[in-house]
């Protein structure tokens, strides 16, 4: 995690992958923008105030408009 979180803010942990990579990966080729890896799933840590807010936050930087789906969105307890 690269950041604490501010008041009242959760860790949560996103799945994501994308649809049009896995699609391609499928019928052996890569897409021309995004890595292979992509074609399976992701996890990456987001601190929001809630799941809505970091569903929207990921959507923001991984665009379902570019093939992106969040498969999955829970909240992650710290130490």
């Amino acid at each position: 995690m690269l950041q604490q979180p501010k008041n009242g803010q959760h860790l949560y942990e996103v799945k994501i992958y994308n649809k049009d990579v896995r699609a391609m990966v499928k019928e052996n080729q890569s897409h021309c923008y995004f890595d292979d890896h992509w074609a399976d799933v992701q996890f990456h840590d987001i601190m929001a105030n809630d799941e809505a807010e970091a569903r929207e936050l990921i959507a923001k930087r991984f665009p379902p408009d570019d093939g992106f789906v969040i498969e999955d969105v829970h909240p992650t307890f710290m130490d």
